[in-house]
């Protein structure tokens, strides 16, 4: 099958299975904006199983603690350095919460203090398909003031051999994406755009 799939990474701790409305909205904006074939099926894979070898393009979100078995740190890091993409987004929006803290945390530990560092506003990533002159788009969740009261104004990742194997997300893309994709219309601007940008560096860089 040579058609694009969306996988969950599901994971043994905290919960891995939030907006569950985002997965199809996002590919229903690459059927709609892209040539790419596209199953449009969400596939839910656990870390710790080498399905996710198979995998071009990996999600990873949740509230609660992250905490990796052996198994899963093992695969995370084994895939990200074997040229895999994971997009891993905070649903709290909180730089201090416990999502945040154990997901860099174990980042840290995978790959080394320093690894998941900030990337400017002008990178590839930004204007790969459509274009985004000031970086990540705001959400809806920062300029309510939920989570940690910020409008955070960059994205982190970690990056291998010049091309970002893990993009981090503080601002909670997964919720402000998680409706149905039939009221898309009611948008001035589709905010699920920067979804696109996201899969289609994956693939293509």
């Amino acid at each position: 099958m040579n058609s694009f799939f969306f996988t969950r990474l599901q994971y043994e701790s905290g919960d891995w299975d939030v907006d569950q409305r985002m997965p199809s909205n996002l590919l229903n904006s690459l059927v709609e904006y892209t040539t790419l074939e596209v199953d449009t099926r969400e596939n839910i894979v656990p870390l710790s199983s080498d399905e996710i070898f198979k995998c071009p393009f990996c999600y990873i979100s949740g509230h609660k603690l992250v905490q990796f078995t052996a198994k899963e740190k093992e695969n995370f890091e084994k895939y990200v350095k074997n040229g895999g993409f994971v997009f891993a987004d905070d649903c709290n929006h909180d730089i201090d919460g416990l999502f945040a803290k154990s997901f860099e945390r174990q980042m840290e530990e995978i790959f080394g203090p320093g690894e998941l560092d900030k990337i400017p506003n002008n990178h590839e990533i930004y204007n790969v398909f459509f274009e985004f002159e000031n970086g990540p788009p705001t959400t809806s969740q920062e300029l309510n003031g939920w989570g940690d009261d910020l409008v955070h104004e960059y994205l982190k990742a970690i990056v291998i051999n010049g091309r970002i194997g893990v993009l981090y997300s503080n601002k909670d893309y997964g919720c402000e994406w998680d409706y149905d994709f039939r009221n898309k219309r009611f948008y001035k601007i589709d905010n699920t755009r920067f979804g696109v940008n996201i899969v289609m560096y994956a693939l293509t860089s």
